[in-house]
C-alpha cells in the first residue's frame, strides 16, 4: 500500500513538472503581440555576432545593444542536453549577463536591449524549444532593466527572426565568419564563453 501511494506521487510530481515546463515558453503569436522592438538591420547584427563568436548548433549567444545598435556586449555558451524550459534558459541568460554587463534596473525605462541568437538543428519554423527561449530571454531581460529584443536562429539554412518574417541565407551555421559589419563601430569585445551557467546546465541534464 505504503508503496503504491509513493508510486503515484512521483507521477503526480512528474505530471506537474512537465506542465509547468510548458507553461513556460512564449507561442509565435504571443511574442509577435508583446512589442518586439524590430532590429534596423538584423543581417548586420546577425554577421556581427556571428563573426564574433562562431557559433555551432547547440550554441546560445545573448547581446545588449544600445540605442543606436551597437554592441555592448555579448556572451556565448552551449545548450546541454536536457528538457527545454524557459526558467532554466531565464537562469542561463541571466548569468551570462550577470557576467558582461552592469544592470539598469535603476533606470525608469530601459534603454538598452538584448537579442538572443540560437545556433539549432532543424529549419526555421517555430518550434517548442524555440517557445521555451523566448520567454526566458523576455524574463531575463525584465530582471536584469533591460528591453527584450528579437529572437534570431541560426540553421544549416541560414536565419530567421522569429516572429518577423525577415531572414537569410547568410550567415548559417555552416558559414564562415563574414567580417564585422554595423557592430564594428563599437570597441571589439572579446568573446564570453562558458562560465557558471555551462556547469548549471550540464548538472540539470544529468539528472
Amino acid at each position: 500500500m505504503t508503496f503504491g501511494f509513493a508510486s503515484s506521487s512521483a507521477a503526480s510530481l512528474s505530471t506537474s513538472v512537465s506542465a509547468a515546463s510548458a507553461s513556460r515558453l512564449l507561442e509565435p503569436a504571443e511574442w509577435a503581440s508583446a512589442g518586439i522592438p524590430l532590429l534596423r538591420d538584423p543581417r548586420e547584427v546577425v554577421s556581427g555576432l556571428h563573426a564574433r563568436h562562431r557559433p555551432k548548433p547547440s550554441t546560445a549567444i545573448v547581446a545588449v545593444l544600445d540605442p543606436e545598435e551597437r554592441l555592448c556586449a555579448s556572451a556565448s555558451f552551449t545548450r546541454h542536453p536536457a528538457p527545454a524550459d524557459g526558467w532554466m534558459f531565464r537562469n542561463a541568460l541571466l548569468a551570462q549577463l550577470r557576467r558582461v554587463i552592469p544592470h539598469d534596473l535603476r533606470r525608469r525605462t530601459p534603454v538598452r536591449t538584448a537579442v538572443l541568437l540560437y545556433c539549432r538543428e532543424g529549419d526555421a519554423r517555430w518550434t517548442e524549444e524555440d517557445g521555451a527561449w523566448m520567454w526566458g530571454l523576455r524574463d531575463a531581460c525584465t530582471l536584469h532593466g533591460l528591453r527584450c529584443g528579437a529572437y534570431i536562429t541560426l540553421t544549416h539554412d541560414g536565419w530567421q527572426v522569429l516572429g518577423e518574417g525577415r531572414g537569410g541565407r547568410r550567415p548559417n551555421a555552416d558559414s564562415a565568419p563574414e567580417p564585422f559589419g554595423a557592430l564594428s563601430e563599437a570597441p571589439p569585445l572579446a568573446p564570453r564563453t562558458g562560465g557558471p551557467v555551462s556547469e548549471v546546465l550540464r548538472r540539470a541534464a544529468a539528472r
